[in-house]
């Protein structure tokens, strides 16, 4: 069975999107991260608000590796209308997230990813579909903005995984 993958950035007190400069650059160690998290995804389910924020952005980026990886992935948008913008290797899925994942991850392929999509993640969560953690903690407090994880009922995970970036950002790998 294939395994969902949660990618996400956030602060020390876990605000995983607000506008402002809070994470801390640590260059090729997150850029060596990212690549390992994404070199076994073979497909990313999105939300429409994410969709519809990279498809303006990704196509014309060269920010590597991410901008070579999302684009030749195949995406699943989890959307009840279609968007505006086109982008290759986008379905569009009006299926309730549970059960279209529940089904995918019986698909032959390699891992399943999220990457923001924050309403969509909490659901999947919720519904005890996400096998992964990847997170990646920017030693800052921010202090408002939206949380990945807000209101979930409590599960435990087991840390697989830890490296320190030189600026004190956390590179955290946990499974269920």
């Amino acid at each position: 069975m294939r395994k969902v993958v949660l990618y996400h950035l956030m602060s020390l007190d876990g605000i995983a999107y607000e506008e402002g400069d809070w994470l801390a650059d640590d260059g090729p160690q997150l850029i060596a991260y990212l690549n390992r998290v994404i070199a076994t995804q073979d497909d990313v389910l999105l939300g429409r608000g994410t969709y519809d924020y990279w498809a303006g952005h990704w196509p014309t980026s060269d920010f590597q590796p991410f901008a070579g990886f999302i684009n030749g992935t195949r995406k699943h948008v989890f959307t009840s209308g279609t968007p505006a913008l086109s982008w290759a290797g986008s379905t569009f899925v009006a299926t309730p997230a549970p059960e279209y994942v529940t089904a995918l991850k019986q698909e032959t392929g390699g891992d399943i990813g999220i990457h923001g999509s924050i309403d969509l993640t909490r659901s999947l969560m919720r519904a005890g579909l996400v096998d992964e953690l990847r997170l990646v903690v920017a030693p800052a407090v921010v202090g408002r903005g939206r949380r990945v994880f807000d209101g979930e009922e409590v599960r435990s995970w087991q840390l697989t995984e830890v490296e320190r970036g030189k600026n004190g950002t956390l590179f955290l790998d946990y499974s269920r």
